[in-house]
């Protein structure tokens, strides 16, 4: 019997090569697979009347043992946690969702960032801490979601000079929306890392390697703009340059990866409320928690390969030299050691789900809208923000009322005023479906430090129709 049905019929994830291995008796003994699907299900909803089972009672017990160690314990108050709004309101839904996870018994700390919308568990823009475990749906569905920029040895005046050729490279070197591969498949150093550190990822090296070098659909975007430099600390002489920006992550690989481990982790936890399911989390000292770490990690080095593809198919297909690239995820979990609200100082596990890593001196990129723009930033190292800042100007609008609400007309003039070039995108992704992100900077002045302005101008994302992966 598959894994999936074992966890359908309430079998935690820890215990089904037990279960799978006593099903293979039962049904060689002559028990139909209805049946054991009947005695499993009973297993699993009151494993104590069958400790003494002569075929079932060992599972049973293990059953038990599992969600004794999994036993859910709330906090008698909530994990500190600090919100970032600036002068607009944040999104109450989304203050909940943050709430609610610093609920949980193995969280810590938590901060909102100022970009915070409603996501799935953890909300976008959310981060946690938390206490040697691990939250897949925290982390996010796409793993490693990621930005790079890339700054290349043009002038800036190129946008302007040669538009319709940088406009036909992005159309003729980036692929984008589910599925999307190469014609011709990509080479990374990543496809030498060890892809067996779960079945996830050993059952699905082929596929990631067909997309390696691909971009997903949602918010995922290639784009070329002008980057003005206003500080040399973050990497070149202050001035305008010509910049490659991209976003997007594990694309479909990753997406199973997290579709995996949380339904694995929400077998682990029976025992959490309806509300609280969507962050189940993995122990790390126990072997599934350990395991998504390492497929976690592994996606990680998988998202930054595909924009490293990326920007070398780029800089290629113009002849030109890399002067700099900065880059950083925005959907994954570290090992930090951070000063806690209660004034301690330990190792922890911080969530960052649509947030940017902002420990002092480290860079990131926080990007705006296809027509606004983006910063890249110095961290300032607080400790109230788990050194964490915004991921981007985050979504005033869901997709649903964006494409409802909105029109191309509108759009096409903001891109006209802003001289922007699309080449694709979905109506729900147009400049005023998101927050003003100087608001969103100025709300996070005690967090970054702004070293340069990226201002797009040729934007290339999934067309219409696709079904979002960010």
């Amino acid at each position: 019997m598959k894994t999936k049905k074992l966890l359908a019929l309430g079998i935690p994830g820890a215990c089904v090569e037990d279960a799978q291995r006593l099903v293979g008796a039962a049904l060689a003994d002559g028990q139909t697979d209805a049946q054991v699907a009947d005695a499993l299900r009973q297993i699993a909803n009151a494993p104590g009347e069958y400790i003494h089972d002569l075929r079932w009672g060992t599972l049973a017990a293990r059953i038990e043992t599992a969600r004794e160690a999994y036993a859910f314990t709330p906090r008698a108050e909530l994990a500190p946690y600090r919100i970032w709004s600036g002068d607009h309101d944040m999104e109450e839904r989304a203050v909940a969702q943050m709430a609610a996870a610093c609920s949980l018994p193995v969280s810590v700390a938590g901060a909102l960032m100022p970009d915070a919308h409603v996501g799935y568990g953890l909300p976008i823009g959310g981060v946690l801490a938390t206490d040697n475990a691990v939250i897949p749906y925290a982390v996010g569905v796409d793993i490693a979601c990621r930005m790079k920029l890339t700054v290349l040895d043009l002038p800036a005046e190129t946008l302007d000079t040669m538009k319709d050729r940088l406009t036909a490279v992005l159309q003729r070197e980036t692929r984008f929306g589910v599925g999307a591969t190469h014609t011709d498949k990509q080479l990374h150093p990543v496809l030498d890392a060890d892809w067996t550190v779960s079945p996830v990822t050993q059952r699905l090296k082929d596929k990631a390697w067909s997309q390696l070098g691909t971009s997903g659909s949602g918010n995922h975007f290639v784009e070329f703009g002008v980057l003005t430099v206003g500080d040399a600390s973050a990497g070149l002489p202050t001035g305008r340059y010509l910049a490659l920006l991209s976003h997007s992550g594990s694309r479909g690989t990753g997406a199973e990866v997290a579709g995996h481990y949380s339904k694995l982790a929400r077998s682990l936890h029976p025992e959490l409320p309806s509300s609280l399911a969507e962050l189940s989390w993995l122990g790390l000292d126990t072997e599934p928690g350990q395991e998504y770490w390492a497929a976690m990690e592994l996606m990680g080095q998988y998202a930054a390969a595909n924009h490293a593809v990326i920007h070398r198919l780029v800089a290629r297909a113009l002849g030109v030299e890399v002067l700099l690239d900065i880059e950083n995820h925005h959907n994954f979990a570290w090992r930090e050691r951070h000063v806690l609200p209660d004034g301690t100082e330990r190792e922890v596990i911080v969530h960052r789900k649509g947030a940017t890593p902002a420990g002092e001196g480290v860079l990131g990129v926080i990007p705006g809208s296809m027509a606004t723009p983006g910063y890249v930033v110095r961290g300032k190292g607080s400790t109230a923000s788990l050194m964490s800042a915004s991921h981007g100007a985050g979504r005033a609008m869901s997709r649903t009322q964006a494409r409802n609400t909105l029109t191309w007309e509108q759009a096409k003039a903001v891109l006209r005023d802003r001289q922007v070039t699309l080449i694709s995108a979905g109506l729900d992704e147009v400049p005023m479906a998101y927050k003003d992100i100087d608001a969103v900077m100025a709300a996070q002045q005690d967090l970054v430090d702004v070293l340069a302005r990226f201002d797009p101008r040729v934007v290339k994302m999934a067309p219409a129709g696709e079904r979002p992966e960010d």
